[in-house]
């Protein structure tokens, strides 16, 4: 993977210039048939958990929008098929396991969460630095991407088979990931979709990092329930989108809560959640609703930074996930998506009492890191520390900014965009929280 001593730089956006292992990828996976049904992700579910009781069916509504939005997608590759069946049957395993503990759990409903802590902003806004900030607390517990992604065990498959541990220490060491030999199998799958990422796309694996132990989003968990707008991120579903738009989250974010709360039962230690979410801030009445006592940590940056970051790097991804590259349809697709989000910001942001959150501005947390973390701590009424100082500082001096090289953008170029010209859409954002252009 780049390292900080080399620029990223995306130069054939539109017209990809593929490795030779990109071609071997794409050729094999032509070769597969993929059946995006209903029937074949649940069924493969099923037979990979021997389970049957999905809970409430209303989420086969959810999950069939979804799957006539990519069976009518002729754009989506062979790859982006198998992509999306393996995503699906994951999130529909871990249905079929949350239910069965909701089923075998006694009392988990009288479970009190103490008040977490809970990122939430635009995309490439410093949210996922801040959260792993404050997640090397050890007073906290976090949501390390290996554990969100499949929350539970099938039971009686605790322990990782050979092959798979194979597999996982083979590409780790090829790889040189830092991945550790952990025994977890749901760590080494997780480490082995790591490693797929950063054989077929070390650029998109450098911008954004998912190794296992990636402290990741509790949106994920709302994908289980088969509403999330995590789905955008993977594909072009204008349909689902809408679907998700018109209906109320606050059942969904329900749902976070109580797996949650199985969360914190099988744990066991009281630790209070620091969580991230960059759905939250156009679901603030959802998120204040299901999580009531939680401090709120709001951060602010240049739209059209966001902008620009987010559609280079879906841009980058969609050279293997689909058949033909359109930066442009692209960035007018995220720019329309970040106006409907911090509209729903600016317009619920009052549901937050100031005594329960805190607007955290980009530039000046880049700036001084520490300064903005005693602030947080103060508003959540915690001390920061000795021993928790020393754990933030070593996560800051093992995790440079940049570690993975700096991208260079090129946002004129690339999407023939002005970055004024975008910027005016998002007045309304600026007059709100006096956000300062950076692009």
């Amino acid at each position: 993977m780049p390292n900080n001593n080399q620029p990223l730089i995306f130069d054939d956006l539109a017209a990809p210039r593929y490795s030779a292992l990109q071609k071997l990828v794409i050729w094999l996976g032509s070769k597969q048939y993929v059946d995006l049904s209903q029937a074949a992700v649940l069924g493969a579910a099923q037979a990979q958990t021997g389970l049957d009781d999905f809970g409430p069916h209303e989420f086969r509504e959810r999950l069939q929008v979804l799957l006539d939005d990519y069976n009518s997608d002729p754009d989506i590759s062979k790859i982006g098929r198998a992509q999306m069946f393996a995503d699906l049957t994951r999130c529909a395993r871990n249905r079929l396991l949350i239910q069965d503990r909701f089923n075998t759990t006694e009392n988990w409903q009288a479970t009190e969460l103490p008040a977490p802590l809970a990122v939430a902003g635009l995309p490439r806004s410093g949210t996922t630095h801040l959260v792993n900030l404050l997640a090397a607390d050890t007073r906290f517990q976090s949501l390390p991407l290996w554990k969100i992604q499949e929350p539970f065990h099938v039971r009686g498959k605790e322990r990782a088979a050979t092959g798979l541990k194979f597999r996982a220490w083979l590409l780790r060491t090829l790889l040189q990931s830092g991945d550790t030999a952990h025994q977890d199998p749901r760590y080494l799958r997780c480490s082995l979709r790591w490693s797929g990422m950063q054989l077929t796309g070390p650029k998109l694996a450098a911008m954004h990092p998912m190794n296992p132990d990636h402290i990741h989003e509790e949106l994920e968990i709302m994908t289980y329930d088969f509403s999330s707008n995590q789905f955008e991120w993977t594909s072009v579903i204008p349909g689902y989108r809408d679907y998700y738009l018109a209906h109320d989250q606050t059942p969904h974010y329900e749902y976070l809560r109580d797996v949650l709360k199985l969360l914190f039962l099988e744990e066991g230690s009281g630790r209070p959640f620091v969580l991230k979410c960059v759905q939250n801030p156009e679901q603030l009445p959802a998120m204040k609703h299901a999580l009531p006592h939680a401090t709120a940590l709001f951060t602010h940056r240049d739209p059209v930074a966001v902008i620009q970051s987010t559609a280079t790097m879906l841009a980058y991804g969609h050279r293997i996930l689909r058949t033909k590259v359109e930066p442009k349809k692209v960035l007018a697709y995220w720019a329309d998506r970040f106006e409907l989000l911090l509209k729903a910001f600016v317009r619920d942001r009052h549901v937050w009492p100031q005594t329960q959150s805190l607007d955290i501005q980009f530039a000046d947390f880049m700036a001084d890191q520490h300064e903005t973390l005693e602030r947080i701590y103060v508003h959540h009424g915690w001390e920061l520390n000795d021993q928790a100082r020393q754990q933030i500082q070593h996560f800051i001096d093992t995790h440079p900014r940049g570690k993975f090289g700096r991208v260079q953008y090129k946002l004129k170029e690339h999407f023939g965009v002005e970055p004024d010209q975008l910027r005016e859409r998002f007045a309304f954002y600026f007059d709100a929280f006096g956000v300062k252009p950076e692009v």
